[in-house]
């Protein structure tokens, strides 16, 4: 800046001494910066002789502009001329209207001295003006680099078909050494007991069947995984000010350092209205460059329409040229659709509170884009479906809102209770979605033997269906995460055995498993399960396997805790108390908690922490309701979510059940060691935040 300044002075001097009177010695007007464009748009139609003439004017003999002069519009900032002025800290003096545009942007560096401001003009209701504190800002990966101004955000396109070019790959890939386990995924099948006798049939005999995808052998961004196309939808609205942003820019940027060359992130924000401030594009170095300087352009201001926001994540994905195989979006929001369910019919007084209720939960899905709703996926609407992984940030969040909608999607609905979750949350999610190993994933489970029928099949929120004459079922499962488990009980009804001898086993049923592996070869794996049937058994044959047992549990503490939630939204707190108590003693006393399972215990952890949460409405309602759906998600789905804060629950129990995957442990263990490196920085947003509670200012 001092160098261009020098410049001009020379040149003004060379004119001053005699070429005054050509008019090609006149200056060429001085650039605004992007990020200003608004402001200096009017002078860019004066001549360049005036502006040579206001140059002059606004040079002083130090070779810097004069305090009277505006440094962005070079207009003249002398009080009584009918225009606010701001001067800041640093003694340099701009017409409000001018900085205050630069600011919105992210600009919080002097213009001229380059000086880093601590105070920063606001306007945030167009009248009043008065300067704020800065928020921590510089919360950075590195926090010592100073932030480049980013430039202002180009109009949006027509239709998001903007989306950079996939990275090409080649086709010589070096196969996995002979040591390596095989890179597929493994099936697993399991009978409730070893033998059935003979002369007896079974209504109800449950058969474990279980997957687990492939282990990653490097890190996340290695080609032996699918690469990902991820939306990030963020709230920017008012109620996010402060060092809710902050941190919430931390985290995205966490997501950005660690995305791999071949995946691409887009980021949209949403407050009154929704924008998309940065397209689809590879996190290359230069890409993550720039999204970084997108993401620190954000500011909070404006209600909450999540809805349009998602409808602008939506289209990024539907609208794209090319496509990644793996393909999802990423929501927070910390309050209300303010816009939105206003507009839907609630009871008097019930306006800007969230939504229990499940009428006008559904009535908000109704309206959601087709892309991201599982329920309007038929023949007539071909699309594929993008799973939205919903963030609840703080105590007034819409839990029920932000679960519906993460599971009408497929995805998974987390809870941040505590204000320093966001980037492990975020950790958390992308370990998984960095580590897709297998795709399309169907399972078939065909019954084998005369009068051997399928009963049911609880598998979740995986859609199953059962056939007509129960000999067959099957299971969508989409993306397998590495080392990804899930296991699912069948249920079958056994004839009495036509062996007179009582010696002979019976098939069961057959397993069959196809799916897609990260080179796209369709992969098919079958297991077939068989039982003994002698006459009579003995003490082993009579022995329920363990494995069986502990899913038994899992699916009995899923469905307490929904029962409790019901019981919970209408007021039944006691009862609701009650009922968690007793399936805990059930537990307790089961076989598998009584040898000492480790999913047990942390079944037991959940239900005392639930039954906790539940200990008046004010807490439920804050806390619970939140903590409740997050953990109902989790299972539903068989995939790992974030669950209140770390140690900020209302107990001291254990960690609920988590279905972390080492890619997810690999990748929340980072988050966590980047944040101890900087300890003075989790000391200042701790102080920043001593008295605050994540709730709505």
């Amino acid at each position: 800046m001092t160098g261009m300044w020098t410049k001009l002075k020379k040149a003004l001097s060379l004119k001053s001494a005699g070429e005054s009177g050509s008019s090609s010695s006149q200056l060429p007007p001085r650039a605004p910066m992007k990020s200003d464009s608004r402001s200096a748009a009017p002078s860019s139609t004066t001549s360049s002789s005036s502006l040579s003439s206001r140059f002059s004017r606004s040079l002083s003999s130090g070779g810097r502009p004069s305090k009277k002069a505006c440094a962005i519009c070079l207009g003249n900032v002398r009080s009584g001329q009918g225009q606010a002025i701001f001067t800041a800290e640093c003694s340099h003096s701009f017409h409000f209207s001018c900085i205050a545009s630069s600011v919105k942007h992210g600009n919080y560096l002097c213009p001229i001295c380059r000086c880093k401001w601590k105070e920063i003009p606001s306007n945030a209701n167009g009248a009043r003006v008065a300067p704020y504190r800065a928020p921590l800002e510089d919360y950075t990966a590195d926090y010592s680099r100073v932030l480049p101004q980013p430039a202002q955000p180009l109009p949006e396109p027509f239709r998001y078909s903007d989306d950079e070019p996939l990275l090409v790959v080649s086709t010589d890939r070096t196969p996995p050494s002979s040591c390596a386990p095989p890179n597929k995924v493994s099936v697993k099948a399991i009978p409730e007991f070893p033998a059935v006798a003979a002369p007896e049939s079974v209504s109800d005999f449950a058969v474990l069947v279980g997957l687990r995808a492939p282990t990653l052998l490097d890190d996340a961004r290695q080609l032996d995984r699918a690469p990902i196309d991820l939306v990030t939808v963020l709230d920017v609205s008012g109620s996010m000010t402060g060092s809710k942003l902050v941190l919430v820019k931390r985290a995205v940027r966490f997501v950005i350092e660690n995305l791999g060359s071949a995946d691409r992130l887009s980021i949209v924000s949403f407050s009154a209205s929704a924008r998309r401030i940065f397209p689809l594009r590879r996190m290359t170095d230069t890409g993550r460059e720039d999204a970084r300087q997108a993401i620190d352009s954000l500011s909070s201001d404006g209600g909450t329409d999540i809805l349009e926001g998602l409808k602008k994540g939506a289209r990024v994905l539907e609208e794209r040229r090319e496509k990644n195989p793996v393909a999802s979006i990423i929501l927070l929001s910390d309050g209300i659709d303010t816009h939105n369910f206003n507009q839907i019919r609630l009871p008097r007084g019930r306006h800007n509170q969230p939504s229990s209720n499940p009428t006008q939960v559904l009535e908000y899905l109704n309206v959601l884009p087709v892309s991201i709703c599982l329920n309007k996926q038929n023949e007539n609407n071909p699309h594929p479906t993008f799973p939205v992984h919903t963030f609840g940030f703080g105590t007034d969040h819409d839990s029920s809102v932000m679960h519906a909608i993460s599971d009408a999607s497929g995805g998974t609905f987390s809870f941040i209770e505590s204000i320093g979750m966001v980037q492990d949350a975020f950790a958390r999610c992308i370990g998984g979605l960095l580590s897709v190993m297998a795709r399309e994933l169907h399972l078939t489970v065909t019954s084998t033997s005369p009068g051997v029928e399928i009963c049911s099949i609880p598998s979740g929120r995986y859609a199953s269906k059962i056939s007509e004459d129960r000999l067959q079922c099957t299971i969508n499962i989409g993306d397998m995460y590495a080392d990804e488990g899930k296991e699912f009980l069948v249920h079958l009804s056994i004839p009495v055995c036509p062996s007179p001898d009582g010696l002979a086993k019976t098939p069961l049923v057959k397993i069959a498993c196809s799916y897609r592996d990260t080179a796209k070869t369709l992969v098919e794996l079958g297991e077939r399960v068989d039982i003994r049937r002698p006459k009579t058994l003995s003490p082993t044959d009579a022995t329920m396997s363990l494995e069986v047992d502990r899913q038994k549990n899992r699916l009995s503490v899923i469905e307490t805790i929904a029962e409790a939630k019901e019981m919970a939204e209408s007021g039944n707190l006691k009862g609701a108390q009650a009922l968690l108590s007793l399936r805990l003693s059930t537990l307790l006393s089961s076989p598998s908690a009584q040898a000492g399972d480790a999913l047990c215990s942390q079944l037991e952890a959940e239900l005392m922490e639930t039954r906790d949460r539940m200990a008046n409405m004010v807490m439920y309602t804050q806390t619970g309701r939140a903590y409740v759906l997050s953990g109902l998600s989790s299972h539903s789905w068989q995939r790992a979510t974030t669950r209140g804060g770390s140690g900020s629950g209302s107990s001291s129990h254990s960690a609920p059940v988590g279905y972390d995957t080492p890619t997810m442990v690999t990748m929340v263990t980072r988050s966590q060691n980047l944040t101890c490196m900087y300890p003075h920085r989790e000391q200042q947003v701790s102080r920043h935040n001593k008295s605050m509670s994540l709730t709505k200012m």
